[in-house]
């Protein structure tokens, strides 16, 4: 039987900041801004005790947590953190799928015969992501990539749940029908409706009356899981199909140089992500949202590139080719996509650098914002410094 491991950080951000500075612990922190346009990112388990959740407005996490302490996210630290996370994950198996930055599924079926079952490897899985980051990782053990995702999410935070073959089945059974996979409020009362509460309720109908009381697809997907036998297997090789970042304004931005500086430290991002995972990009696309919410994109094949200046300059003729400098921008992003391996030669320009010493130069610079923080070096020309919602300070 597989051996198939969900890990999920604890909230994963929160816990982060609640560990630098150490202050922090034991309050409720919440990652993300309390202003109009800002959303809570991650929330901590003392900020979650008075209703305060990930993509809630920030205003109303305020009103339910006078008392919460509101941070910037740092995206930068928590890629790094994933790193790390990522490096005690691939050292027990090479069948790691990242689902985001902060959980996975990783299939340790032939890791057992060197580190013990499922148990005993999620074990020392979760006693060296504590060793290493000084987080806690809850993980779910299980035959199947769905019943793994339930098992690690019943004990949080810090908790280990296994499920052993041939159990799936009375496990799943008490749980409520909305544990179901794509069982949104909406299906959830549907199926409430037919007399359809837990997973147990589901277990009972037959595939064939599954689909009978809610068509070929919904009726099939309810069968499957609800009796735990997800076929899927993990994909280790699952690649991104683009590489981007974008910031919404808490105001909106008139000012030309403020609008491009932001612009390259977007690029700035953009190529030290594609750096990180030795890929180009062949395509270059910018996106623009005006206060009323009229969305424009547009986009630019390129030679393959990873260079933060030269993601800056086709970003920033596409931006000028669509934006109109009456209007304020509230949001701005750039992205790569059509991913080559940074070993594909580059034509480098008549009069530009070397390709080759441009790409010593962005390792160098790569190094120094490792060691020093990402504010250490940077490319020349007039910017603001930013957080995740737009300029704050001169700089």
């Amino acid at each position: 039987m597989r051996a198939i491991l969900h890990a999920d950080m604890d909230a994963f951000y929160a816990a982060i900041e609640q560990r630098d500075p150490p202050a922090l612990r034991g309050k409720p922190g919440i990652v993300g801004g309390d202003g109009p346009r800002q959303v809570v990112s991650t929330a901590s388990y003392e900020a979650r005790t008075f209703g305060v959740h990930s993509a809630m407005p920030g205003v109303r996490a305020r009103q339910l947590c006078p008392q919460g302490i509101f941070v910037v996210p740092r995206m930068a630290v928590y890629e790094a953190v994933s790193d790390q996370v990522r490096a005690v994950f691939e050292s027990f198996t090479d069948m790691v799928e990242p689902l985001s930055l902060d959980e996975a599924f990783l299939d340790v079926t032939g890791s057992r015969a060197l580190f013990g079952d499922g148990a005993a490897i999620a074990a020392r899985i979760r006693a060296e992501v504590k060793a290493v980051t000084q987080l806690t990782v809850s993980v779910g053990v299980a035959t199947s990539k769905y019943v793994a995702k339930v098992a690690s999410d019943l004990r949080k935070p810090d908790g280990l749940v296994v499920v052993p073959a041939g159990d799936e089945r009375t496990f799943l059974a008490p749980l409520s029908v909305s544990r179901l996979w794509g069982v949104g409020p909406v299906t959830q009362q549907q199926l409430e409706r037919a007399g359809l509460r837990t997973i147990g309720d589901v277990q009972s109908r037959s595939e064939a009356a599954l689909v009978a009381a809610f068509g070929q697809n919904l009726g099939e997907h309810l069968y499957v899981l609800a009796n735990g036998l997800d076929p899927r297997v993990v994909e280790p090789d699952r690649a991104a199909k683009s590489i981007g970042h974008e910031m919404t304004f808490v105001e909106d931005l008139f000012d030309d140089d403020d609008v491009k500086g932001v612009l390259l430290q977007l690029c700035e991002m953009v190529g030290r992500r594609l750096r990180r995972v030795a890929l180009r990009g062949t395509v270059v696309r910018v996106k623009l949202r005006y206060p009323d919410f009229t969305t424009m994109v547009r986009q630019q094949k390129v030679a393959a590139t990873a260079d933060d200046l030269e993601l800056y300059r086709i970003g920033g003729g596409l931006l000028d080719a669509v934006r109109e400098r009456r209007r304020g921008v509230r949001l701005l992003g750039i992205s790569v996509a059509g991913f080559v391996d940074d070993r594909t030669p580059v034509q480098g320009g008549l009069f530009a650098p070397a390709p080759k010493k441009r790409d010593q130069l962005l390792a160098a610079m790569d190094k120094i914002r490792d060691r020093h923080g990402e504010e250490s070096v940077r490319h020349g020309g007039k910017r603001r410094k930013t957080n995740l919602w737009g300029p704050d300070a001169e700089s």
